[in-house]
């Protein structure tokens, strides 16, 4: 007789059978059979919060073959996914099958691997009914929450809106932080750089950081031409060479939020991608004549534990690949946080020896992406610590022996990696990139340096920036708010309900989404308050634990709830946004026009209804309920089509040419730059991705396939003769470069009084 293995998941059972044979059946529950009903509550408030669960509509043949199965088999194994949703499962389909009760068994595996699976059918275990009540406790909360914020929402905002416990607290931190872009008014300051060349090259920039022996804080123009001036005509001495040697430790192997944010960073996935991609690594892919195999380990989890096995592992192909000067005498041991659940292990590989570029032909090219990350990751977590030097030198004007040389202190910085260590395989991304300093030459103290040039540069202090995807996950794992398991959805939800959207690849609260948050900010103030959703989630880690019951914890959050939602629902009156103001005179009636709010959106309406009741569309629905489309601005071009003059618009990706006459003539063209391509000749024009974000490329597409991030200047390259070049504005440059790869030909740009880019210094190397 044989057992029978039940997981979650279709596309592990053809992997299981691999490794248990013959003697086993392997069925899969497609995830959750059971859950709240989907049109009622489905708890009792009134009797301890009792759920009531009901087969999920669809799962009912896959339930009633899961019994047919379970009454021949001689053991019956449940091994959905180890984290509570796969706890409720096992719970479930345990529930379903109450007449094996003998014969069943939970099982949990790590990693789809023979070991793992054939070392958990050794050692099965009962069902963990505090994992089961942790996430019952969850299930319920967010159900009482949507359940009974949703009609709120409808009733007093717009029909179709819902709330969530988790999300909407998420929404709030992308629109507090949009109300601190707005708040923020940004405070000029001046940069002076001196660009200087020792005996040998090549020529390096030091800053000015001291003045009178305080930082150096030039607030306007007036003194930075103050200093520009004292400082004309003098050479420069070196004061002091200070050099200090450190290490800098490799970073842990990934959990499931760092994943998400270097995944974010290094390929802008977001978070639903690299969950939905690091799931098929996790349940098997085919690798040819090996068959089907699990490439790495569970991928939510907050811990940064590794078994010791696949450490020893990690060193003998360090040791293999690099040499031994690359490995740590002990295997580095990292520590979690003390909310991680430490039954499991960080993400890595289930065997290194399956490199990325060993398996590359039988991976998508995501899938290989996201498994070389975690590869590397995970090797250059067991590798040597780097070793670096950094210098940092000072450097005074004059001959560097009189009191007032002293007044300015110059100082540059870099940094020389003396021994790469585990940078020779990974670095961790930055959220805006690379801050790698500069190469310096060979220089001593009391070299006299001469000066090619002191720039003075106008700065502004910049605002907060938006959430993107990694900072939005980094910020509700600070935060505690939400697990693992949840960042990918919360993300996700808050787009799809249209609370917020992305521009560039950041998050921006909808005119919607701000109103929805500062309502329930204002009405439930405890339910939005980030430290009460941290402690919530506290709550719940703690349920897991045994240490609380998890009807006391929902009881404790309903009542007040409760009652604070009865109150709004009597006293709150309709909430809606102000209405905007146009230049637009209605054609019928000659009263004013306002962009009003309604069940869809903004849209333009006369200001005489419900006498006159003319309304029209905006033409750019962007759901700020700015009248961006309504505000256009007249241009020389004249229509191909009708002769009427064009008008510059701007519409959901971007800004284009639009005929006056429309809706009667509906010419539309791209905005040109007057800049011919360098593949076919064609012109230049300005586009905007889904995303939001601006490129270039050539009129002729799809025949012509140019396309450039960087704007183009009207201007070949003196290096090489290319047809134009591309101004690269980063937080690291800001430069005239050449577009052809093989080219170094680069140009400095530095913005004059009137906000134009003009070249200060050229270099090729």
């Amino acid at each position: 007789m044989k057992s029978l293995l039940i997981v979650e998941s279709p596309t592990k059972v053809k992997t299981l059978s691999k490794f248990l044979g013959k003697n086993f059946t392997i069925k899969a529950s497609v995830g959750h059979i059971k859950d709240l009903p989907k049109k009622e509550l489905g708890v009792d408030v009134e009797n301890n919060l009792a759920p009531t669960y009901v087969v999920i509509e669809g799962k009912e043949k896959i339930l009633k073959d899961l019994k047919k199965a379970a009454k021949t088999a001689e053991k019956i194994f449940l091994g959905p996914d180890p984290d509570r949703e796969g706890e409720a499962i096992a719970w479930h389909i345990a529930g379903e099958l109450n007449g094996a009760l003998g014969k069943v068994y939970r099982v949990e595996f790590n990693e789809i691997t023979e070991k793992a699976v054939t070392e958990a059918i050794r050692n099965p275990r009962k069902v963990d009914m505090n994992l089961v009540d942790a996430q019952q406790a969850r299930r319920i909360l967010d159900r009482l929450v949507g359940y009974k914020l949703s009609p709120l929402l409808w009733r007093k905002v717009r029909r179709g809106l819902s709330a969530g416990r988790v999300q909407s607290v998420a929404l709030r931190l992308v629109v507090d932080r949009e109300k601190e872009i707005e708040a923020f008014k940004p405070k000029e300051y001046w940069s002076i750089t001196a660009t200087l060349e020792g005996k040998e090259p090549p020529p390096f920039d030091a800053k000015l950081f001291h003045i009178d022996g305080k930082k150096a804080d030039i607030k306007d123009g007036a003194g930075a031409t103050g200093i520009v001036d004292d400082l004309k005509g003098k050479s420069f001495t070196i004061k002091k060479i200070e050099k200090k040697k450190r290490r800098r430790n490799p970073a842990p192997p990934f959990i499931t939020s760092t994943l998400q944010q270097d995944a974010a960073r290094k390929f802008r996935f977001t978070a639903k991608k690299t969950m939905l991609i690091s799931q098929q690594l996790y349940e098997g892919i085919e690798l040819g004549g090996e068959g089907s195999a699990g490439l790495i380990t569970y991928m939510r989890t907050d811990s940064v534990k590794v078994a010791s096995e696949a450490q020893e592992e990690a060193r003998a192909l360090i040791r293999g690949e690099f040499g031994k000067d690359y490995l740590p005498q002990k295997p580095p041991v990292y520590k979690s946080k003390k909310s991680a659940q430490e039954a499991h292990e960080a993400i890595r590989p289930t065997s290194v020896i399956r490199t990325p570029t060993g398996i590359k032909s039988y991976l998508s090219r995501d899938q290989y992406n996201l498994y070389q990350l975690i590869w590397n990751r995970f090797i250059a977590s067991q590798m040597h610590p780097a070793l670096l030097e950094q210098t940092s030198i000072d450097i005074v004007p004059g001959a560097g022996n009189t009191g007032e040389a002293e007044k300015y202190i110059f100082r540059a910085t870099g940094t020389v990696v003396k021994f790469p260590g585990f940078m020779k395989l990974y670095t961790e991304s930055g959220d805006n990139g690379s801050d790698e300093e500069g190469l310096l030459p060979q220089l001593a103290e009391g070299d006299i340096l001469k000066t090619k040039g002191i720039l003075p540069k106008q700065h502004f202090t910049q605002p907060p920036p938006r959430y993107s995807e990694a900072t939005l996950v980094r910020e509700l794992e600070a935060k505690a708010i939400g697990r693992p398991s949840t960042y990918a959805t919360i993300l996700s939800k808050i787009q799809d309900r249209k609370y917020t959207e992305k521009i560039e690849g950041r998050f921006k609260p909808t005119e919607l989404g701000a109103l929805v948050s500062d309502l329930l900010v204002e009405r439930f103030p405890e339910l939005m308050d980030y430290n009460f959703t941290a402690k919530m989630e506290d709550n719940l880690d703690r349920i897991e634990e045994g240490g609380l019951k998890w009807v006391n914890i929902v009881m404790d959050f309903y009542k007040p709830f409760d009652k604070d939602l009865a109150e709004a629902m009597e006293s709150l009156g309709r909430v809606k946004p102000e209405d905007i103001p146009t230049d637009q005179v209605c054609e019928k009636c000659g009263k004013p026009m306002v962009i009003k709010w309604g069940r869809h959106g903004r849209f333009i309406a006369c200001t005489g209804y419900p006498d006159c009741k003319n309304t029209m569309p905006l033409e750019n629905q962007d759901g700020e309920g700015k009248a961006q489309g309504v505000e256009v601005q007249e241009t020389d071009e004249k229509c191909e089509k009708c002769g009427s003059p064009m008008v510059l618009k701007t519409g959901k990706f971007g800004r284009f040419l639009a005929c006056s006459k429309y809706p009667d003539c509906k010419t539309t063209k791209p905005i040109g730059t007057g800049i011919k391509c360098p593949d076919d000749g064609g012109e230049i024009v300005e586009r905007m991705t889904r995303k939001g974000k601006l490129f270039f490329s050539c009129g002729n597409y799809p025949k012509c396939k140019f396309a450039t991030w960087y704007k183009p200047v009207n201007k070949s390259c003196p290096e090489c003769g290319a047809g134009i070049l591309v101004e690269k504005r980063t937080k690291k440059e800001e430069a005239l470069v050449c577009l052809k790869k093989e080219c170094k030909y680069k140009e400095e740009l530095q913005e004059d009084t009137a906000g134009q880019s003009t070249v200060v210094q050229s270099s090729s190397k």
